[in-house]
């Protein structure tokens, strides 16, 4: 569902520019995004805990993945598990999509709207 308010407009006119951005079109195209995430998925390699660690001894690090991501504006880092990797990719890229094409929503609503100012404009009254 897509909610937006155009102040300085009357309920009419912004019902007729919300109808111009195709709402239908918009969420069927979202519609194959899922799942969605947005943060950013990073392979770290360290050093284990472990005393006496064979492979750490050989100087060899471990892998993992950290999700790093933002919760109430603070930035979170979490432990992935190695198989939830490849599902949390492609909700990342997933989410990267939904932002562009909410970013392009934000210029056709104003566009739509210039066009609505300029045909009203043109009207003798």
């Amino acid at each position: 569902m897509i909610i937006a308010y155009i102040s300085g407009m009357n309920k009419k006119d912004r019902i007729h520019l919300l109808k111009q951005l195709d709402q239908k079109a918009f969420q069927s195209e979202i519609a194959g995004l899922w799942p969605l995430a947005r943060g950013s998925l990073t392979l770290i390699r360290k050093p284990c805990v472990r005393p006496g660690c064979p492979a750490c001894a050989k100087g060899v690090k471990h892998s993992a993945y950290i999700l790093m991501a933002r919760d109430k504006g603070l930035r979170r880092c979490l432990y992935v598990p190695r198989e939830l990797a490849p599902l949390l990719r492609q909700a990342l890229r997933n989410g990267k999509v939904l932002e562009r094409r909410l970013g392009q929503m934000a210029m056709q609503m104003i566009l739509a709207y210039r066009a609505q100012r300029r045909r009203q404009t043109r009207r003798p009254r």
